[in-house]
C-alpha cells in the first residue's frame, strides 16, 4: 500500500492534491445519491400510489440518459471553448489522454483591457474526468427536477425525448454563462452553486413544461396523497445530506470555502424548515410532513447561490425568507392568480426552486462578505450591497441574471415541447390517466391484488368506472391532494 503514495508513480501527477481530488469524488457522489436513490424514492413515494413506478422512472431514466448524453457532447458545451458568449463548443469528453488531465475550465481565464492575463483559468488540482462527473451530477438532478412539475399524466416517450432536448438546449446555456466562463461569469453575476443554474431553470421549465403538458385529471388534483410517508422522507433525507456534496463541492477544493458552505447550507435548511413548520401551525392548526419536506427544500435552493460566500447569520436570514416566501407564494399567491391556479404544478417545483433560487440569488447580492468574496470568486472587489462598495450593482447584477435564465428557459423549453408534440403527444390517452402505471409501464408499486398478472384492459373498467365518479364529486375547493403542497385558502 504505501506505493499507492509514492510521487513518482505515472498515475500521481505533480498537480494532483489527492485530499481535493478525494473530496470531490465523494461531493459527487453525495450530489448523485440525492439523484439515485434520493429522488426516485421522494417521487415514487409523493405521489397517488397508481402514480409511482412512472414517477420513480421518470428520474431513473433522466439520470442514465443524462450521463450519456453529458459525455458524448454537453460537458464541452457547458465547460468548453466558447461558441457563443453563453455557450460553449459541444463535443466527446471521453479521450483517455483528456480525462487523465489536469482539470481546466478554459474560457474562465480573465484579461485585462491591455490583453495581460489579470486572471488564470480555472484549473483544480485533481483529473478532469472527475470535473466531467461533478458536473454531470448537477445535470442530471436538474433535470429530474424539471419532472417533477409533470408528474402524474406526461407520456413517458414524451419525457424520454425532451430529457436530452433540454439538457443540449437549456441546461448548458445557464451553466456556460454562469460557471464555464461565459458572459455573466465575467460581468460578475454569483452562483456560488446553482441557485439560478439549477433551480431557477429547473423550476421554471418545470412550470412551462406544466403548461404545455396539461393538468392532471380533476380528481388526481383535487386528491393526491403520498402513497408512503415514511419512505418519502427517507428521500428527504438523502436529498438534505446530499447538499453538503452538492455546495461543499463547489469550489474544487476541500478549502475554507467549503467548509462554510457546508455549515451554512444545513443551517439554512434547518432554519427553513421550522420557519415552514411554525407557519403551517400558525395558519393550518397542524404541522404537515411535506410542508416541512418543502421547507427543507426551498432552504437548501435559497442558500445554494451564495453558501459559501455568506456569514453564518446571513445564512439564517436565508433560511427564514426561504421557508416564508415560498410559502407565501404558494398558499397565497397561488389563489389570487389566475395563470398559477391553471398550470398544474405537480411537486410545486415552481415555488420550491424557482422562487426560492431567485429570492437566494437576490439575498446572496445583499449578504456576500468580501473576504469570502475574494477567496472564490473571479471579479475582483466583489461584494454584497450591505457591505457597500460596488455591493449595489451587484444586487442589479443579479437580477439580470435571474432575468436571463428566466427567459431563457421559457422559450427553450416552450419550443422544445411544441417540437416533440409534432411526433409524440406529450400528455398520456384520458383512459390511461385513469390507470396510472399499470398503463404506462405494465407494472404496479405494489402487487397488492396478485402477482405476475399482465396488463388486461377489462380488469381496470371498475378503476374506470371509479375514476369518472371521482370526476363528477370533485371537490374544486382542494387543489393538489396533501395539505402543504397547495391550497386555496
Amino acid at each position: 500500500m504505501a506505493g499507492a503514495y509514492d510521487a513518482s508513480l505515472p498515475s500521481v501527477p505533480d498537480w494532483l492534491n489527492k485530499g481535493d481530488n478525494a473530496w470531490q469524488l465523494t461531493s459527487a457522489t453525495l450530489v448523485g445519491l440525492q439523484s439515485m436513490p434520493g429522488l426516485v424514492i421522494l417521487y415514487a413515494s409523493i405521489v397517488k400510489k397508481k402514480w409511482a413506478v412512472n414517477s420513480a422512472f421518470m428520474a431513473l431514466y433522466a439520470f442514465a440518459a443524462v450521463l450519456l448524453c453529458w459525455v458524448l457532447l454537453c460537458y464541452k458545451m457547458a465547460f468548453g471553448d466558447e461558441l457563443l458568449p453563453f455557450w460553449g463548443k459541444g463535443g466527446p469528453a471521453f479521450d483517455q489522454g483528456y480525462l487523465k488531465g489536469q482539470a481546466k475550465i478554459p474560457e474562465t481565464v480573465r484579461m485585462f483591457g491591455n490583453g495581460t492575463m489579470e486572471k488564470e483559468a480555472t484549473m483544480p488540482y485533481f483529473p478532469m474526468a472527475t470535473l466531467v462527473y461533478f458536473q454531470f451530477t448537477f445535470a442530471a438532478i436538474t433535470t429530474i427536477l424539471v419532472a417533477g412539475s409533470v408528474l402524474g399524466r406526461m407520456n413517458i416517450k414524451a419525457w424520454m425525448a425532451f430529457v436530452p432536448l433540454w439538457l443540449i438546449f437549456s441546461y448548458t446555456v445557464g451553466a456556460y454563462s454562469l460557471w464555464g466562463g461565459g458572459f455573466l461569469y465575467h460581468w460578475g453575476v454569483i452562483d456560488y452553486s446553482g441557485g439560478y443554474v439549477i433551480h431557477l431553470s429547473s423550476g421554471v421549465a418545470g412550470f412551462v413544461a406544466a403548461y404545455w403538458v396539461g393538468p392532471r385529471p380533476q380528481a388526481d388534483r383535487e386528491r393526491f396523497p403520498p402513497n408512503n410517508v415514511l419512505l418519502m422522507l427517507a428521500g428527504a433525507g438523502l436529498l438534505w445530506m446530499g447538499w453538503s456534496g452538492f455546495n461543499g463541492g463547489a469550489p474544487y477544493a476541500a478549502n475554507l470555502t467549503s467548509s462554510i458552505a457546508v455549515l451554512n447550507t444545513n443551517l439554512s435548511a434547518a432554519t427553513s424548515l421550522l420557519v415552514w413548520t411554525c407557519l403551517d401551525v400558525i395558519f393550518f392548526g397542524k404541522p404537515s410532513v411535506i410542508g416541512a419536506i418543502q421547507g427543507m427544500v426551498t432552504g437548501l435552493a435559497g442558500v445554494t447561490p451564495g453558501a459559501g460566500l455568506i456569514q453564518t447569520w446571513a445564512a439564517i436570514i436565508i433560511g427564514i425568507f426561504s421557508g416564508s416566501i415560498p410559502w407565501a407564494s404558494m398558499m397565497i399567491l397561488h389563489k389570487k392568480s389566475t395563470l398559477l391556479q391553471q398550470v398544474d404544478d405537480t411537486l410545486a417545483v415552481f415555488y420550491t426552486h424557482a422562487v426560492a433560487g431567485v429570492l437566494g440569488g437576490l439575498l446572496t447580492g445583499l449578504f456576500a462578505h468580501p473576504d469570502l468574496c475574494v477567496l472564490l470568486l473571479p471579479v475582483p472587489n466583489t461584494n454584497g450591497a450591505f457591505y457597500g462598495g460596488n455591493g449595489g450593482k451587484q444586487f442589479l447584477k443579479q437580477l439580470v441574471g435571474a432575468a436571463f435564465i428566466t427567459v431563457w428557459n421559457v422559450v427553450s423549453t416552450t419550443l422544445i415541447l411544441l417540437a416533440i408534440k409534432m411526433f409524440i403527444p406529450l400528455r398520456m390517452a384520458e383512459e390511461e390517466l385513469g390507470i396510472g402505471d399499470d398503463a404506462a409501464h405494465g407494472e404496479e408499486a405494489y402487487a397488492l391484488w396478485g402477482d405476475g398478472e399482465k396488463f388486461d384492459a377489462t380488469r381496470h373498467e371498475t378503476q374506470m368506472q371509479q375514476f369518472e365518479r371521482d370526476q363528477e364529486a370533485a371537490n374544486p375547493s382542494y387543489v393538489h391532494g396533501a395539505r402543504g403542497v397547495t391550497i386555496v385558502l
